[in-house]
């Protein structure tokens, strides 16, 4: 098995990037094209600043822990929701949660 093709890195040791009060962001991967994989925490009763719309591509979430609201519905941990190119949600939860999302374009 050959592993120096592979990228890895550790969501401790990735820096933190605080997008809104109680929402922070830890970038694991960048890719070719735009593509990134990063996590993101939701302290309890954060909620995304306006509308967070999907562009140039989808955003894929996978809930690691806690619930997380796309505005709409709930989604507790182990849910896997897919966000096309061009639609939108407004992140939020009120129990806190952990996601990890992917952007296969950007």
């Amino acid at each position: 098995m050959n592993h120096d093709t592979y990228t890895w890195s550790s969501v401790h040791d990735a820096p933190v990037r605080e997008l809104f009060p109680g929402i922070r962001l830890r970038p694991l991967w960048a890719g070719p094209g735009g593509a990134k994989a990063q996590v993101l925490e939701m302290d309890p009763g954060s909620a995304w600043e306006g509308v967070d719309v999907h562009e140039p591509g989808p955003e894929e979430v996978f809930v690691v822990s806690g619930t997380f609201n796309d505005g709409d519905r709930d989604y507790p941990a182990g849910s896997f929701v897919h966000a096309p190119a061009g639609s939108s949600h407004v992140p939020q939860t009120t129990s806190g949660c952990t996601l990890f999302v992917f952007y296969p374009e950007g």
